[in-house]
């Protein structure tokens, strides 16, 4: 929503362009001051309608002040209220996990056995790597 109309934004062109004529016309040609009057009528036309936006978006939240009272006071009665979430039944996926499957044990008789990684070992003579290292130093 904007306020004020069209004849709004030309005023604040117009009045851009004679400032912009002005400041320029002592020290430019005639013709040189007429085309950056012109930009500067562009830029203040554009400028309003910035301000118009602005200004409209301002003074609509504060028109009417009881509207948006009871708005608010509505919606913060409501807010927290009520929970919209849902999820996807997995209700048999869950009662299968829970019960012991056929040819399992109940797994206290294996204890715990924790896990031995291999390690790495090189199965080079130390004397090719050194040998590989110092050519590559080299190069």
């Amino acid at each position: 929503m904007m306020i004020g109309n069209i004849l709004l934004n030309v005023l604040f062109g117009l009045i851009g362009f004679v400032l912009t004529f002005l400041v320029t016309l002592g020290n430019n040609l005639l013709m040189t001051s007429l085309i950056r009057g012109f930009f500067g009528f562009i830029l203040w036309f554009m400028l309003a309608f910035v301000l118009r936006w602005v200004l409209g978006f301002i003074f609509k939240e504060s028109l009417d002040p009881n509207d948006s009272q009871s708005s608010l006071e509505e919606n913060s009665e409501a807010l927290g209220s009520t929970l919209d979430i849902s999820t996807p039944d997995e209700d048999e996926e869950l009662k299968n996990l829970l019960k012991p499957q056929p040819g399992q044990g109940s797994g206290s008789e294996l204890g715990f056995k924790p896990l031995q990684p291999p390690k790495l070992v090189s199965l080079k003579d130390p004397e090719e790597l050194a040998k590989a290292v110092r050519h590559l130093k080299e190069e």
